[in-house]
């Protein structure tokens, strides 16, 4: 039986994101490695991933914004050649300067190429089950810690942190540069005659999607999620060999966490299919808030275990869901535009959390303060996400629910 190419879509997604974020969230692995060799501070070998995420949310925007414009193929095109490029100059830095150019700035503005293209693309494709597809090419993001991170661990194990990298950065180019050529745009997009900022097929004017407010709602809560959760991710593998958990123990934590991602991607995205993406966005929120406090108590593999797989599957299975908003709220034309505007308020959100962690912990040799406003944060955003507009419809149906 032939497979519909909408799954072949998805399936090359789903790649993409996990090379992408694998290769970038790397760092994680790379970074005790990295000081032990060079002697560069904790806090400054972070700050790369601060700038990641800074320059990966305004890249997001102009991504998607070309995506909208070109076709997603071109895109991910150019940040597959970018990706691997990055991490082979990143793996010759010389000073910590150079590195957090090349790794903090070229890494984040590449990886920020697949995301929202590759969403809006997915989108395009489906028009029912489209929280699932969503999610599934979201998915990818929750495999890269199983992949790419243990790979990382290995790698370094046996070569040392920079033929480790350059290894990653060709590897990026063997795999993401055929999977671009695959990429197509929908042969129908779907009509956008149900949303609110698609009249008569006019294309939505931009100034009054951005002042909307269910732009700024989205924003807003998609920023404090991942402000909530991007200082703990990272400081995970960290915190656990502080814990008394051997190395490549705590690395399989983070897998753990990757893999219960990849599992809430499923759940969530299905559940929003059927009962509405609201309650299951806030639900996922507040699961979060209470597994991050939760992180102040545990110290032993196994509670390091049971703990990932709570966290993972909310903050993997909440992501996609942001996706599914814009998508409703604002149709499939400016898709790309919006979906990167709305990643870019995320990744600043999640630009702080690496930086902040790796203060805290030159400053108090612990985490504790990590985990205690991480969980303040994730509450604030559960409370922004309730405020949630209802979708506008030609017909009624449950409010803030998915094509089905």
């Amino acid at each position: 039986m032939r497979v519909p190419y909408r799954w072949v879509i998805v399936a090359v997604g789903a790649l993409m994101s996990c090379v992408a974020i694998g290769a970038m969230f790397s760092l994680a692995i790379f970074q005790e490695p990295i000081a032990s060799a060079t002697g560069w501070s904790h806090v400054g070998i972070a700050s790369a991933m601060t700038l990641n995420f800074i320059v990966m949310g305004f890249g997001g925007f102009l991504w998607g914004a070309a995506s909208d414009r070109f076709g997603p193929r071109i895109v991910v095109m150019f940040g597959s050649v970018l990706l691997g490029l990055a991490l082979v100059l990143a793996s010759r830095a010389e000073t910590l300067t150079q590195f957090q150019l090349t790794y903090g700035m070229l890494v984040g503005l590449a990886a920020s190429a697949f995301f929202a293209p590759m969403i809006a693309a997915t989108t395009a494709w489906f028009d029912v089950n489209r929280g699932l597809a969503v999610s599934l090419v979201s998915a990818g993001m929750g495999v890269a810690p199983m992949t790419i991170s243990p790979f990382a661990r290995w790698l370094i194990s046996a070569y040392e942190w920079r033929p480790a990298m350059l290894i990653i950065g060709v590897a990026v180019w063997v795999l993401l540069l055929p999977a671009a050529l695959l990429v197509r745009r929908a042969p129908a997009e779907t009509a956008d005659a149900g949303t609110e900022f698609a009249v008569k097929g006019a294309r939505p004017q931009l100034s009054k999607v951005f002042r909307s407010p269910q732009f700024i709602v989205l924003g807003l809560t998609f920023f404090a999620c991942c402000a909530a959760h991007s200082g703990p991710i990272f400081h995970m593998v960290n915190y656990a060999t502080i814990c008394g958990v051997a190395p490549m123990a705590a690395v399989s934590i983070y897998s753990v966490e990757g893999l219960a991602g990849l599992g809430g991607r499923l759940l969530y995205g299905s559940l929003a299919d059927r009962i509405g993406v609201k309650p299951v966005l806030v639900a996922g929120l507040l699961v979060q808030a209470a597994a991050l406090a939760t992180y102040l108590f545990v110290s032993q593999l196994g509670e390091f275990y049971a703990l990932a797989i709570i966290f993972g599957s909310a903050y993997g299975g909440v992501m996609p869901l942001y996706a599914v908003l814009a998508r409703e709220y604002f149709g499939q034309r400016i898709i790309g535009t919006v979906l990167g505007a709305a990643t870019m308020l995320s990744s600043l959100g999640m630009a702080f959390g690496p930086l902040i962690g790796g203060w805290i912990f030159d400053t108090f040799a612990n985490y504790s303060w990590l985990f205690i406003g991480s969980a303040m944060v994730g509450l604030g955003a559960a409370a922004v996400a309730l405020a949630f507009p209802p979708l506008a419809r030609d017909k009624p149906q449950p409010a803030f629910g998915v094509s089905s």
